[in-house]
């Protein structure tokens, strides 16, 4: 019987050379590949560590964020006992769960600020939805968008924000928020109880410095912060507080290059004779919404609705109208602007316009 083997045939030298050739096609095909592959976006970013948007389990300490640290994240702040905490910088939501006797500043937040089982804290808020749950006896100065809300909390306590430091007001921008949307005393308890009151308002002469103090430490002292009224970014309004008078008037800016500064100065103006502002807004309108508000006058306007949004701001006091009339012919004597024709149309003013922008933001 025979043994059957096979030699291994040698490859032609041809057949070398062309295969030495197709793997060094290969080999550089390969490296061509590696160097065009697709980088993505998301595979560019920065890497974020939760640890830098968060304080937890901290007691009797100074911490905060510099403008520009957050830059629109999320944050969280918990189980934290006698801090103080500052947030100098725009976010996109924060949650506080569990902080005992704390004072808290929390800038501008693009969506909800959510305080869960937390007692004894002192805060200043600027947020588009403002909650609370299991909480007692918390005092806020607040700036929110929406209707305030509260659930299974008690001992509340309201006041407007007021607040200023250089980069606040870009800030407020950066978040989507409007200066003039503020709706701090126009708080809905989700658990009322029959015959108490969950929640009140601060004293009106109520100092922000003795609630949330300036901060302490080294690094968080190079923020220039201000609680001078005068200078707070968000106006002081008197909100549900009562009015000293039956004689409101309401004042309405078109969009315009200049129309914050304007509204700010009217503010000052008035303010500065006596009368209280009562609330603001920013909304815009169709020109079926100003046929609503500023019927007979409504066709004067409806062509400077298309440039965007309006401020309204509403005044009480006794000479209200003609001091708003006053000072709107004296100083805005350019420029397109609402005023109630008198004390008779002014509450009807107020009542069609703002009942028209509850219904705009969904109020």
């Amino acid at each position: 019987m025979g043994c059957f083997f096979s030699r291994r045939r040698k490859p032609a030298q041809g057949g070398q050379q062309a295969a030495a050739a197709a793997g060094a096609g290969q080999e550089a095909a390969a490296a061509a590949g590696e160097e065009k592959a697709p980088r993505y976006s998301w595979e560019q970013r920065a890497k974020i560590d939760p640890k830098d948007y968060t304080f937890s389990g901290l007691k009797g300490e100074t911490v905060g964020r510099l403008p520009g640290k957050v830059a629109g994240q999320q944050f969280v702040i918990q189980d934290c006992e006698n801090c103080c905490v500052y947030i100098f910088d725009h976010s996109a939501t924060i949650t506080i769960d569990d902080c005992i006797n704390c004072q808290i500043f929390l800038g501008p937040i693009k969506g909800s600020v959510f305080f869960r089982d937390c007692k004894d804290c002192k805060c200043i808020v600027a947020c588009q939805q403002f909650r609370t749950r299991d909480c007692r006896r918390l005092e806020v100065f607040l700036c929110c968008a929406t209707q305030p809300v509260i659930e299974s909390s008690t001992g509340m306590k309201f006041g407007c924000f007021q607040y200023y430091y250089p980069e606040l007001a870009l800030q407020f921008k950066d978040a989507g928020l409007s200066i003039f949307n503020n709706t701090w005393s126009n708080i809905h308890d989700f658990t009322p109880l029959s015959g108490e009151n969950n929640w009140g308002l601060l004293p009106e002469n109520a100092v922000v410095q003795d609630y949330v103090p300036l901060p302490s430490s080294e690094e968080l002292k190079a923020v220039r912060v201000s609680t001078d009224a005068m200078r707070s970014i968000i106006p002081i309004t008197r909100g549900r507080r009562q009015r000293s008078s039956d004689e409101s008037c309401l004042v309405v800016f078109f969009a315009g290059d200049y129309t914050t500064a304007n509204a700010r100065k009217l503010i000052d103006e008035m303010t500065g004779k006596g009368f209280q502002l009562v609330q603001t807004k920013e909304v815009s309108m169709k020109a079926e919404d100003a046929q609503r508000v500023f019927q007979q006058c409504a066709s004067e306007f409806i062509p400077l609705l298309e440039k965007g949004p309006v401020v309204a701001l509403e005044f009480n006091g006794d000479g209200a109208v003609e001091g708003c009339q006053s000072i709107v012919t004296d100083v805005f004597s350019g420029t397109k602007v609402f005023v109630s024709e008198s004390k008779a149309s002014a509450s009807q003013d107020v009542d069609n316009f703002y009942n028209f922008a509850d219904m705009q933001m969904g109020m």
